[in-house]
């Protein structure tokens, strides 16, 4: 008896149709992880070279300008203002003391000696005025213009009234006279010339004026 041949259906291909999975070959699309190259772009990382800008803190170099108070050297003006300052009250110490001797009969010794005290007195009250102004108490106060303006209010009086001494009949002269206030004039005159470059030195170390300017800011 002859058993009919089952024809199985074609589409069980059969194994070999498996090789379908070969489709699987599409996965090499993978390989596309290669353009994981792109990462490459992060060598724009070297942008971070801009930080060369930070050269730009040159711009710091303004705190120089620090060095006026600081060592640094003080300028020209800054020491003339000190001086100037100092000045003012020399003169009306030393003129009021040279009025009082002068109205009480007193050799030129004893006034000379009252207009340096008075001279000292003024010089520092001045500056006394302004760090009182600036809220420090009284004794801090003074010894900031202790600190201030004693060399250099003894060295304007030392020249000063060597000036004095040396100019002719100038202590002999009266009030009235003009012999006296032009060789008042005179030796003041000196006394700013030779006093301004030691108030720039000390300025520039931190020391004289360079103690009051700290309360004016």
């Amino acid at each position: 008896m002859e058993h009919e041949t089952h024809d199985h259906p074609t589409g069980h291909a059969g194994p070999e149709d498996h090789t379908g999975h070969a489709d699987h070959e599409g996965h090499k699309g993978h390989a596309g992880h290669s353009d994981h190259t792109s990462h490459t772009g992060h060598t724009d990382h070297s942008d971070h070279s801009d930080h060369s800008d930070h050269t730009d803190h040159s711009g710091h170099g303004g705190h120089s300008d620090h060095g006026e108070a600081h060592g640094g050297g003080a300028s020209w003006g800054m020491a003339a203002k000190a001086t100037l300052h100092c000045l003012t009250g020399c003169a009306i110490g030393e003129v009021l003391g040279m009025i009082i001797g002068t109205a009480l009969g007193w050799g030129n010794a004893q006034t000379m000696v009252l207009a340096i005290a008075l001279a000292f007195f003024f010089g520092y009250a001045l500056t006394l005025r302004g760090v009182l102004a600036a809220g420090l108490d009284f004794r801090s106060a003074f010894k900031v213009a202790l600190a201030a303006d004693t060399l250099s209010i003894a060295v304007m009086e030392i020249v000063d009234n060597g000036v004095l001494l040396l100019v002719p009949g100038a202590m002999d002269a009266h009030l009235d006279a003009p012999l006296f206030w032009g060789a008042l004039a005179f030796a003041f005159a000196i006394a700013f010339v030779v006093t301004t470059p030691v108030n720039k030195w000390l300025i520039g170390r931190g020391k004289g004026h360079a103690v009051v300017h700290r309360y004016h800011h």
